[in-house]
């Protein structure tokens, strides 16, 4: 299975009507009850509604699969090298060939770049093979009703009841990811309602059986999502032994000659004449990348820093550019060392969110502080040295 959204695809914000109700937990039939009602005052007929709802139930695989994330928990070098095999390489160029008149079509309708989609295609679901195989409309429910994130999947009860009153989903039927992502790039219901594409021309929207279906609706999504026609979204390049390294991270942008002028320089081709960020994912010592505003949309399709670094770097790979250079990192901290440094960054007054040893962005920016603060390297990326001087 390709690798899931950790805390899923993000969508359009959606407010809730005035008087809705965004309660979770209790009763699971009352809870349903509440889900009823609200589907009802949404203008979805109490027929839909009733049918969508009756078989629907709880399912305890999905919020194990939800709590059960640590493959987040590895490192840039380790997490990338995992999912980026030579043969997604050469299965991303075989797609590329044989969809070559679908990704026209989307470069010219959306402005986003193939290799960009095709990389998601590859680690959403394996280029189509592995898309997941959860009750869809078991697993939204089930996770609106969970406590930890309603307000992301309670809309996505009523989008998914929508596209079943379209008649573009079967409550009983429909399967995909434990999150309730449908098809090969896995889109949530409201995504598939405002972005679904007929890319074959068969008067339907079906993401699970159509790449050009899927394809368009990704780019759609993307474009919509605030991608920029003919811009790149990330590159990399080589940095000088020595400067401020408080300077990475996505918090600083400056324009490419500024970079230029503190050492950064392009490992192949040249920069780009954009604003960027400096990343360093695993430290100064390690792979370094200079992030256009492209890049800030990924966030808007999954929101680990690893998951969408990877992405974006396997898409450079899939439009030709070499394997990274690894360097040589620092050693980082495992997880139980990870969640004992959020623990002291906490008490500290960091916000880290959750104590989850995942390097997330709440936790880098903590990290960095401190560092600056010890007088150590400000990279962001936490060693066994800054552990033991807090």
């Amino acid at each position: 299975m390709g690798i899931l959204k950790n805390l899923s695809a993000l969508c359009v914000a959606i407010v809730l009507p005035a008087g809705a109700q965004a309660q979770c937990g209790g009763s699971f039939s009352a809870f349903k009850a509440g889900l009823a009602s609200e589907a009802v005052s949404r203008g979805i007929s109490k027929s839909t509604v009733d049918t969508f709802l009756s078989g629907v139930k709880s399912d305890p695989k999905v919020l194990r699969a939800d709590r059960a994330q640590g493959v987040f928990q590895r490192p840039f070098i380790d997490f990338s090298r995992r999912l980026i095999s030579q043969n997604r390489v050469n299965a991303g160029r075989a797609n590329a060939r044989t969809y070559d008149g679908i990704f026209d079509r989307i470069e010219q309708r959306y402005g986003v770049d193939r290799h960009v989609l095709l990389a998601f295609w590859a680690f959403e679901t394996d280029y189509g093979a592995f898309q997941g195989d959860f009750n869809t409309a078991n697993a939204l429910v089930t996770l609106a009703h969970d406590c930890r994130r309603p307000e992301l999947f309670r809309p996505q009860v009523f989008a998914a009841m929508e596209l079943f009153a379209q008649g573009g989903f079967d409550p009983r039927r429909t399967t995909g990811a434990w999150a309730g992502e449908i098809g090969m790039v896995q889109m949530l219901p409201q995504d598939i309602l405002i972005n679904g594409v007929d890319g074959d021309g068969d008067g339907a929207v079906r993401l699970k059986t159509s790449a050009p279906d899927a394809l368009m609706s990704g780019g759609k999504m993307l474009q919509h999502l605030g991608w920029q026609a003919g811009q790149p979204w990330l590159q990399e390049v080589t940095v000088p032994a020595q400067m401020d390294w408080s300077l990475s991270g996505l918090g600083t942008t400056k324009a490419t000659s500024e970079w230029q002028a503190l050492g950064v320089r392009a490992r192949n081709g040249r920069l780009a004449n954009l604003p960027a960020s400096l990343i360093l994912p695993q430290g100064h010592k390690g792979p370094a990348f200079l992030a256009y505003p492209n890049f800030n949309v990924y966030f808007e399709w999954n929101q680990s820093f690893t998951y969408v670094l990877t992405a974006a770097y396997f898409a450079t790979r899939l439009a030709g550019a070499p394997v990274y250079d690894a360097g040589n990192p620092d050693a980082g901290l495992g997880p139980d060392q990870m969640k004992r440094l959020q623990t002291r960054l906490q008490a500290r007054g960091y916000d880290v969110g959750k104590i989850d040893g995942i390097l997330g962005a709440g936790t880098r920016a903590a990290v960095q502080a401190e560092q600056k603060r010890l007088g150590l390297a400000a990279d962001a990326w936490p060693t066994r040295a800054l552990l033991d001087r807090l």
